[in-house]
């Protein structure tokens, strides 16, 4: 239970950072294949399929409430270190990813796939320099249609390896607006505001419905492509990880970057491989 918590931790917390894929986490973590079954199969697996998706989805949740200021602050202050701790974590997943393909011969149609999806995550790295502008999220039809379905996009692209969601939400312009009305709804409920907590769940509710359907749409559609094409959509897979790093680096502000920053980093990276050989496989 404590390991699919802190395996859920680190699918939030990438997440809540623009670059880093949550469905490169779940990879990582051995977990992307039994989600997709147990969000698919619910209703025909309830049991357990709660045993897997609620400490997950409990974790995720947590490490979203409790540490997005943190990592905010550290991508502020911390940048280089931070993002190749997250290098090391998506490098050090790579052996039992590969393992999904280990004795499958390699084809030209296996290869196409690989090569579109890796040139897609660099693609969206360099789009993503620049985000679009803050959205409006005054309360009203069209914008809670609007957060509606932007919280399905999110969810889609959350779950898809090698894609980031948050990524996707700077693109829309509802990053800073969603990260920023998470932390007004925690201080609301410290604070015990009843007004403001109503009106940042009138953002929040919308949102975090088209999310919910996203995430079952999505991956409906995945389990139909891996049951009909399932090594051409690992080297896909592959083909998104191996992208991740670079995508990573080239969102990466190295203005602070220094010697002491450099050596810091490899100490970083080294823990976040080691903790994805930990936290990684079956």
């Amino acid at each position: 239970m404590l390991k699919l918590i802190l395996q859920g931790m680190a699918v939030g917390i990438a997440n809540i950072i623009p670059g880093v894929s949550g469905g490169t986490m779940m990879v990582a973590m051995g977990l992307y294949d039994k989600l997709i079954h147990a969000i698919t199969h619910l209703k025909s697996e309830f049991k357990s399929a709660l045993k897997l998706l609620v400490p997950i989805f409990a974790g995720a949740g947590i490490a979203v409430i409790v540490l997005s200021r943190l990592f905010e602050y550290l991508l502020a202050n911390h940048p280089i270190p931070t993002n190749f701790a997250f290098c090391g974590l998506i490098a050090g997943s790579l052996p039992f990813i590969f393992k999904k393909v280990e004795g499958k011969k390699i084809t030209v149609g296996k290869i196409i796939p690989f090569i579109i999806f890796f040139a897609v995550v660099i693609l969206m790295a360099v789009m993503g320099e620049a985000s679009g502008a803050d959205a409006d999220v005054s309360f009203g039809v069209i914008n809670l249609v609007k957060l509606f379905g932007v919280g399905i996009i999110a969810a889609a692209t959350m779950v898809v390896p090698g894609v980031s969601g948050s990524m996707m939400l700077m693109l829309l312009g509802y990053y800073d607006v969603i990260l920023a009305t998470i932390n007004d709804f925690i201080d609301a409920v410290l604070a015990f505001d009843i007004k403001e907590i109503m009106a940042v769940i009138g953002v929040l509710a919308p949102f975090g419905i088209g999310v919910v359907v996203g995430i079952f749409v999505i991956a409906k559609i995945i389990e139909f492509i891996f049951a009909k094409a399932e090594t051409h959509a690992y080297f896909g897979i592959i083909g998104l990880i191996m992208a991740s790093p670079i995508a990573i680096l080239l969102q990466t502000d190295w203005s602070k970057f220094s010697v002491l920053t450099l050596v810091i980093s490899v100490v970083t990276f080294i823990a976040g491989w080691f903790a994805a050989s930990k936290l990684g496989g079956e």
